[in-house]
């Protein structure tokens, strides 16, 4: 890792604790993000994923502004995920904007549904798993290829 990734890595995990949103990289040693809906569908997913884990659900973000939820899943599930009609995984070089470590509630912006507990992360598997059971609608592929300009 280059010296100047290191201390954006450094200066974005600080802005966190400093209860303010910080733009954080994604893969690396940190996490991928699988999106998925919201919504009923999307909360019943997360339900389902927090009795599949014992440990818990681990980080999920919503966000108020999108329909979308954030699960933060191992770095490098990005080169695993197979396509799935319910959730798209992004990895490196993406970067997603992470709501201060105290934002727990809705209040206009990103919120941590469920917060981060040590190095917990999502289950890619238990994720896969219940996005099937409880296909959470709508689709995030057309917003993602919007927004990342290409397929997804």
């Amino acid at each position: 890792m280059h010296a100047d990734d290191l201390a954006a890595r450094v200066r974005a995990l600080r802005d966190l604790d400093a209860n303010g949103d910080a733009l954080v990289p994604l893969g690396g040693r940190l996490f991928d993000v699988v999106i998925s809906a919201a919504g009923q569908r999307g909360h019943a997913t997360v339900a389902t994923v927090e009795a599949a884990q014992t440990y818990g659900c681990g980080p999920v973000i919503a966000d108020v502004r999108r329909p979308w939820l954030y699960w933060l899943v191992p770095p490098g599930t990005t080169a695993r995920w197979e396509h799935h009609p319910h959730g798209v995984c992004v990895g490196a070089p993406a970067e997603i904007v992470v709501p201060a470590l105290t934002q727990r509630r809705p209040s206009g912006g990103a919120y941590w549904l469920r917060p981060c507990r040590g190095r917990l992360l999502v289950s890619p598997g238990a994720l896969r798993r219940a996005l099937y059971a409880h296909q959470p609608r709508p689709t995030p592929h057309r917003s993602m290829r919007e927004v990342l300009g290409g397929p997804a």
